[in-house]
């Protein structure tokens, strides 16, 4: 296996590539006890319009179908589900999906081999029925129902909604009580079988177990070994204007204070790193905005938030930078982070303190082997590698770069998203 080392950070990781096409990444620990193991295939809620494998005609499936399939891969043909299986070892089992992936993960710390066989066993099994998978409509429409109350759901789905024009990622993962009325059997086999190979997935196994015994494993595992791969997925991909939709948006809602969601959209096709270029943002962001910021000391003292935060994601060519907040004067608020944004000052001083407490960061992350995974799933989906050299590149940083990172981001790009309290 080729050993990828984690610069400054006394880790490895070990890399190989089946012939079926399955990336495997171990990240062995001498000092642990328990592991943790995700069989992610790249396959999330917006991949819904491709050519079936064995078919030339482009399909489009129904908005929710992955979400819908990782729900049904846990109804076994023997009866057998994951859960049962990984209670008997005291073993925590689940999935998730998102806009990019499907997970199915292991966390525990007995029975190592035995739940990794298992875990590859059940993914490359599926047993779908036109009875199951009706059942499951309902069981699916109650979880979608379910958010029909949760405000901060609705609202980040408005802020997408004003982002994008056409990317798939305005669509809720779950769907709609509609469109998963439409999804059956039939389409469920013809999706498994395109983004369910091998040649599309990635395992990685962290923690305590012994990287020879976990290989030899999954070599051997018949349902693996079974299953078709290396076949090429075609995918039509959605041309997305650099524009948002819309630029604001408001609606009312049973609550008590004021929200509101405001989202930039950020064109980086032509940006040649955009790990390094993600720091950058993120630094900005952490100076102005973060927990000891200036600007959140005075919004938090003329008592215009109560509660406020923010996060971005990549997706497709932007990096969409989203801020979060409760207000008694939204409108006022937003004012000021377009301000901030637009005439923010950063000091040489807090680029260095802020270095110093990524790389503290880093080093004591590295010691979660669940964390330590997901970090590397994010490089994997997010830059196509993994960042083995992320204490050099935080050194790395500086005003100047910083500057030319900031100068060139139009934070004007942007909606927002108001949500007022409905009187009874």
């Amino acid at each position: 296996m080729k050993e990828i080392k984690l610069n400054g950070l006394d880790q490895s990781v070990f890399f190989e590539k089946l012939k079926n096409g399955l990336q495997v990444f171990f990240i062995p620990y001498e000092n642990k006890t328990n592991y943790a193991m995700h069989y992610v295939t790249k396959f999330g809620s917006i991949n819904t319009t491709f050519s079936p494998i064995g078919e030339k005609k482009m399909i489009t499936v129904p908005d929710g179908i992955a979400h819908f399939l990782e729900h049904k891969m846990f109804e076994q043909e023997d009866g057998m589900d994951p859960f049962t299986f990984a209670s008997k070892s005291g073993t925590n089992s689940n999935a998730s999906t998102s806009y990019k992936i499907t997970r199915y993960y292991f966390e525990g710390s007995n029975n190592f081999l035995e739940n990794l066989d298992y875990l590859l066993t059940y993914v490359h099994s599926p047993y779908f029925t036109d009875e199951n998978v009706e059942k499951e409509k309902g069981i699916i429409a109650e979880e979608i129902k379910q958010y029909d109350d949760e405000i901060d759901w609705i609202l980040d789905e408005e802020l997408r909604k004003s982002l994008f024009h056409k990317d798939p990622t305005r669509i809720d993962i779950a769907g709609t009580v509609e469109s998963i009325s439409k999804i059956t059997k039939e389409l469920l086999y013809k999706t498994y079988n395109t983004f369910y190979q091998p040649s599309n997935m990635i395992l990685l196994v962290s923690g305590c177990f012994n990287k020879e015994d976990a290989l030899e494993v999954i070599q051997k595992n018949e349902a693996l070994n079974n299953a078709e791969t290396n076949q090429s997925i075609k995918e039509k991909k959605e041309e997305e204007p650099t524009s948002v939709l819309r630029t604001e948006y408001s609606f009312t809602f049973p609550i008590v204070n004021s929200k509101v969601a405001f989202g930039i959209k950020i064109p980086v096709k032509s940006v040649k790193d955009r790990y390094r270029f993600n720091l950058y943002v993120g630094m900005i962001l952490n100076i102005l905005f973060g927990l000891s910021s200036k600007f959140r000391e005075r919004m938090k003292s003329e008592k215009l938030m109560t509660s406020f935060y923010n996060e971005r994601d990549f997706v497709g060519d932007y990096l969409v930078i989203n801020f979060y907040a409760d207000s008694k004067d939204a409108k006022r608020l937003i004012k000021e982070i377009k301000n901030e944004l637009k005439h923010g000052k950063i000091m040489e001083e807090e680029i260095e303190r802020l270095k110093k407490v990524w790389i503290s960061s880093e080093v004591v992350m590295v010691d979660n082997i669940s964390l330590t995974l997901d970090n590397l799933l994010d490089d994997i989906i997010n830059y196509g590698k993994i960042i083995e050299n992320k204490i050099d590149l935080y050194k790395s940083m500086n005003k100047k770069e910083l500057d030319e990172v900031y100068r060139k981001i139009d934070f004007e790009n942007a909606s927002v998203v108001y949500v007022e309290p409905k009187e009874s």
